[in-house]
């Protein structure tokens, strides 16, 4: 059996409506020799209900990519200490994790377009929050932000391909 080099993995997280799942399209057209995934689609989620099953199952999907040669970007809220209970953690040479935020205006005005309520909202303010404040304290490398706020999806998406070529091989 061949020993495969191991690779980085990327993960875009950040708080609901922050634009994680916006960017995708543009990220696989700006990295065509990435794969890039958004993992809070429904279909699996649903299918499978426990979220540490469906993390494990997107990080077996990009170990096996891996063994291809080839990089993966997971879109979708994913912390630390979740990726570590997976199976497939130590098949990638890093981890890096790169947070979208976007004002507590900007995301309610956002979340309410999709029906949230207030008390869903507040609960993703205070996540945002704590994903500023704990950046350099329960990441590492401690995590990059871009703030989406005032910004258009084609420069985030940039911002991220630059951030992602910065680490890639």
């Amino acid at each position: 059996m061949k020993d495969y080099a191991k690779l980085p993995l990327f993960i875009i997280t950040g708080a609901s409506g922050s634009g994680k799942t916006t960017i995708v399209p543009h990220l696989r057209e700006l990295l065509p020799e990435f794969d890039v995934f958004d993992i809070d689609e429904e279909l699996l989620t649903n299918a499978v209900g426990d979220w540490q099953i469906v993390k494990n199952i997107w990080m077996r999907i990009a170990s096996h990519i891996a063994k291809s040669n080839r990089m993966t970007i997971l879109c979708g809220t994913q912390m630390p200490w979740e990726i570590k209970k997976c199976e497939d953690y130590k098949e990638f040479s890093q981890i890096l994790f790169l947070n979208l935020h976007c004002d507590d205006r900007v995301r309610e005005k956002r979340l309410l377009e999709r029906g949230w309520s207030n008390e869903l909202i507040k609960e993703h303010n205070q996540f945002a929050k704590w994903l500023i404040e704990n950046a350099d304290k329960e990441y590492e490398p401690p995590m990059v932000m871009i703030d989406t706020s005032n910004t258009s999806v084609n420069k985030v998406s940039i911002k991220v391909k630059d951030w992602v070529e910065k680490y890639a091989r």
